[in-house]
């Protein structure tokens, strides 16, 4: 059989439906306050004119080819759900799926025309913010001085001007260097678009790290965890060694002998990070090790070839509340002070160099088709910055650079770009309805 790659079907971006949409790739929506834009102004949009957008297709899930069927299998079980929205051309749009609610919408507008009264009706005060998403997630389009746009060339209508922040530290330089960096790509694929996204600030596999960590052994020694390794004692007696299946079998993996993996009500972890530079490790990760085997941490892991210690992200930890990331993050500070730093884009900075930074995991989404992987934080920042940079096309951008959509995109999703933190509420009531 083909892949999902050759189906069209991996680009399942983020567009939540009118109502209780369940999409794969986001969160579902949260009842009232459900698209978090508390921050932005929004202008009213609801007497305007829509349409639903010419360049997607509805299918029901059931007329979908078998192979198609098979890619989202999972889908098929929610209650609401009834099928995808599918490009009719090669046009920057990923497949969505979409809740019955959204398909008759769609199909409604299919004539361009005022929103049928029953939408108001049904999303009460959050209708103005559900139709504000749905035309930023390119699903519908509006009327727009003569025309109809959808994504960023919809933004000057639907948002009040708000000017990016110059704030923010050396992350936030960092991560805006990425989207730079992305835009200028000029890519059209959202999954490869992410990838490099993603993976900025590696620094590079030469051949000196290939010859100095070419075994997951050597990298084990590198880190003094071998067997008779100077940190191996503290390890053995704090944690257990978590055998992973791929692809996450590319990390080093432990789990906490004296506590149980600790979740948020929602499901969801908060992760801390420490990016040291890779020339760094063998003096630093002895401390880390220490103030991780007395922190709140439950898991952590450590890249487990060199390629894995020159990525940014090298060493992540779990916890079950901001509290005892703030508790870790405190210690670690103060014993890595002076240590050059690494940085991970898209992280919440926590010290003024990058050393250490936070994100918060979505929590898992049981619907989605067993093809996609589970989205990390900054897999799922990733994805939408993707998607929204490739949304802002010259032809449907209106003036605006794709990297300034993408972050203000991201305001809507519930994060802070100047400081990449995410809303205290980003993921309240997610994990309502799913069993």
């Amino acid at each position: 059989g083909r892949s999902p790659q050759e189906e069209g079907l991996t680009a399942a971006d983020p567009a939540p439906g009118c109502a209780a949409a369940q999409t794969p790739g986001r969160s579902r929506p949260r009842g009232e306050g459900a698209f978090p834009m508390d921050h932005l102004t929004l202008h009213s949009i609801l007497s305007c004119q829509f349409r639903a957008n010419p360049d997607y297709e509805l299918v029901l899930f059931d007329r979908l080819p078998e192979e198609q069927k098979e890619l989202l299998k999972g889908l098929e079980n929610e209650r609401d759900f009834y099928g995808v929205l599918r490009p009719r051309e090669a046009a920057g749009l990923g497949v969505k799926s979409v809740d019955r609610d959204t398909a008759l919408l769609f199909l409604s507008l299919q004539q361009p025309g005022p929103l049928p009264a029953y939408v108001v009706r049904m999303n009460g005060s959050q209708a103005n913010r559900a139709m504000a998403e749905l035309v930023l997630s390119d699903v519908l389009q509006v009327a727009v001085d003569g025309t109809f746009a959808s994504s960023a060339g919809a933004w000057n209508l639907i948002c009040a001007e708000e000017p990016l922040s110059a704030e923010g530290g050396t992350i936030a330089r960092l991560s805006l260097a990425a989207l730079k960096y992305a835009q200028a790509l000029q890519l059209n694929d959202v999954q490869r678009l992410s990838a490099r996204l993603y993976f900025y600030n590696r620094a590079p596999l030469s051949p000196r790290w290939r010859r100095q960590l070419p075994t997951p052994e050597a990298v084990r020694c590198y880190l003094g965890i071998e067997d008779g390794g100077a940190c191996r004692r503290v390890l053995e007696d704090n944690w257990s060694a978590i055998e992973a299946p791929p692809p996450a079998d590319n990390w080093l993996q432990f789990q906490s002998r004296h506590r149980r993996p600790a979740r948020t009500r929602g499901g969801y972890s908060h992760k801390l990070y420490v990016t040291p530079v890779c020339e760094q490790l063998p003096e630093v990760f002895p401390a880390v090790l220490e103030v991780l085997s007395r922190s709140a941490a439950d898991q952590f892991k450590i890249g487990r070839d060199a390629g894995g210690l020159l990525r940014p992200d090298k060493i992540v930890a779990y916890f079950g509340s901001l509290e005892g990331v703030e508790q870790a993050a405190s210690r670690l500070a103060e014993g890595l002070a002076g240590c050059p730093a690494q940085g991970v884009p898209f992280t919440a900075q926590m010290t003024e160099d990058g050393l250490i930074s936070r994100g918060i995991d979505p929590p898992p989404d049981n619907a989605l088709p067993g093809w996609m992987e589970r989205e990390s934080w900054r897999l799922w920042v990733t994805n939408r910055l993707a998607t929204a940079i490739l949304a802002a096309t010259p032809e449907r951008g209106g003036g605006m650079e794709p990297w300034q959509f993408a972050l203000r995109r991201m305001r809507l999703e519930g994060v802070d770009t100047a400081t990449w933190t995410p809303s205290d509420r980003i993921w309240d009531g997610v994990a309502e309805g799913e069993g």
